[in-house]
């Protein structure tokens, strides 16, 4: 069961970066495309800079920073203070770990909840994007998607330590 489940929260992880990663390498075709056109625009040629760029980066990048928690979960590769960890007892430094996973999965699961609401609040309103007038509850959706991975990937990253901490598990 345990393999399963450690296959699923790897496909989850990769597949949100892999999606994350096209994400921004669209942004960064679009944004190139826009600059040509801001440049063509003297030559009046018909060609100009893509209408809301700036809304689509927005949106896009923090959709992408979402989509790539799940795989910096799963590789234990958020920020730590590892200063101190050569004098930590083996015992205790995956007791730590293990309190750390479960503090970051509520962290995600109360972050992912706040998201939820938000875009709950923004699909009530009918918000937009100022210039290309992007329902902006769009946007916390595409977040949505990776805050979501987030947690499941977190969820499994707590019996992953779990299992560590009773020695089923290699460090």
């Amino acid at each position: 069961m345990y393999r399963t489940l450690e296959k699923i929260a790897g496909f989850i992880a990769v597949t949100l970066a892999l999606l994350g990663g096209a994400a921004l390498l669209i942004l960064t075709v679009l944004t190139c495309i826009s600059i040509l056109g801001r440049a063509a625009v003297p030559l009046d040629i018909g060609f100009g800079p893509i209408r809301g760029i700036y809304d689509m980066t927005e949106i896009g990048i923090a959709a992408a920073i979402f989509a790539f928690l799940p795989w910096a979960q799963l590789q234990e590769a958020h920020a730590r203070v590892d200063l101190f960890r050569w004098a930590i007892p083996g015992v205790m430094d995956r007791v730590l770990d293990l309190l750390f996973n479960v503090a970051m999965t509520f962290v995600a699961a109360v972050g992912t909840y706040r998201l939820y609401l938000g875009m709950q609040d923004k699909l009530a309103y009918g918000e937009t994007t100022l210039i290309a007038q992007i329902p902006l509850w769009q946007g916390y959706a595409a977040g949505l998607v990776g805050a979501t991975g987030f947690v499941l990937v977190a969820g499994f990253c707590v019996l992953r330590s779990g299992r560590r901490l009773v020695g089923l598990e290699a460090a």
